[in-house]
């Protein structure tokens, strides 16, 4: 079998250090911020010229909490139940031939950091805490939208949003600048499609924090910040 070797080439740092809470799809909680860091090799200012013209790009990554060493060539997805098989190039899901994700996100800015080199400030990224990243690609709206795209089976599947019950003192507890993207993570139903016990309670770690919660209809109710 031919095999070709690439390279992390930087890695990007979220509040989301666990796969539970990660969004769905990149684009879809535009709070989320993260910081994307080149390793040593590529800290060169040269290679982001010009990057601070482009509102979005592409971040091709690996996923990498699902490498393994076989396949399936069909999957279970979760917004199916996780009951229903599909075919896994109809899929987004990560357990693929080759574990590689693409996502699209907002460019906040290009900081110039003294110690680690350019730094990206993005925000919208469904990825993991220090998630590798193989590629970074400007996004160009003229070729990569398509407003005529049919979705297959998702179409119709997009999840509707729910009301977040949290007390103020435990807001608190997360940093200012963070907060709007822990209720936007929760308001988005972190939970797997297939659970819906009223007294469950979840544990998500973010930003450092541990916040439990429960789903009670269509309310999520954070009981505790740890």
């Amino acid at each position: 079998m031919e095999t070709y070797e690439v390279k992390i080439i930087a890695r990007i740092h979220t509040d989301l250090p666990e796969k539970f809470g990660v969004p769905r799809q990149s684009g879809l909680i535009p709070e989320l911020q993260g910081r994307i860091v080149f390793e040593p090799e590529f800290r060169n200012v040269d290679a982001v010229r010009g990057l601070e013209g482009y509102s979005h790009l592409w971040l091709i990554w690996q996923f990498s909490k699902a490498v393994r060493d076989t396949w399936s060539p069909t999957v279970r997805p979760p917004r199916l139940g996780g009951n229903q098989r599909m075919g896994v190039f109809a899929t987004r899901s990560p357990f693929r031939p080759n574990a590689i994700g693409l996502s699209s996100v907002a460019l906040e800015k290009v900081e110039l950091h003294p110690q680690l080199g350019p730094v990206l400030h993005v925000r919208g990224a469904d990825l993991m805490d220090g998630t590798p990243i193989f590629d970074i690609k400007p996004y160009l709206s003229y070729a990569d939208s398509h407003p005529d795209a049919t979705g297959g089976f998702t179409d119709g599947l997009a999840g509707h949003l729910l009301t977040v019950d949290c007390p103020a003192e435990l807001l608190e507890e997360i940093p200012e600048e963070s907060r709007e993207a822990l209720l936007a993570v929760l308001r988005n139903d972190p939970r797997p499609r297939y659970q819906d016990d009223p007294e469950r309670v979840y544990g998500l770690s973010f930003g450092g924090r541990n916040v439990k919660f429960r789903v009670a209809g269509e309310t999520v109710i954070v009981t505790e910040v740890e």
